[in-house]
């Protein structure tokens, strides 16, 4: 077996940048994104419907990690729940919450060491485009 890139750095920094972008912001979000993956997938995954009514860049931000984070593990061959939820439809949020929940427990330990790793290098990338404001 030889040692494959994922990209976890380079994903991270465009991820930094467009968020910075949007919004100088949001960027504050890469710290509490990195210490949200305590808390786990669902919690990780449900924290940008939590933000897109009343901060949408920043909400955009979890949203578009939480994508780069589904790609990075269907390259590594685990397939991460990622359905399209409306906020107003509880129907949606319970059914994209269970399959989270259902996740067998190697995928979701595999995925949170990579969330970890992509939340690491996103904070990186933070401190080093974060401008003086």
């Amino acid at each position: 077996m030889a040692w494959k890139s994922y990209g976890l750095d380079r994903e991270a920094q465009k991820l930094v940048i467009n968020a910075k972008q949007r919004d100088e912001k949001s960027l504050n979000q890469s710290y509490k994104m990195r210490m949200a993956v305590a808390y786990g997938l669902e919690r990780f995954w449900g924290e940008h419907l939590r933000l897109v009514a009343k901060e949408r860049e920043k909400s955009q931000y979890w949203k578009e990690t939480w994508d780069a984070l589904v790609a990075i593990m269907a390259k590594a061959g685990v397939e991460i729940p990622n359905d399209p939820v409306n906020i107003n439809n509880v129907n949606e949020i319970q059914a994209m919450s269970d399959k989270l929940w259902q996740l067998n427990i190697a995928d979701q330990r595999v995925a949170l060491a990579v969330l970890t790793q992509l939340c690491d290098c996103i904070v990186w990338w933070t401190q080093r485009y974060k401008g003086d404001k």
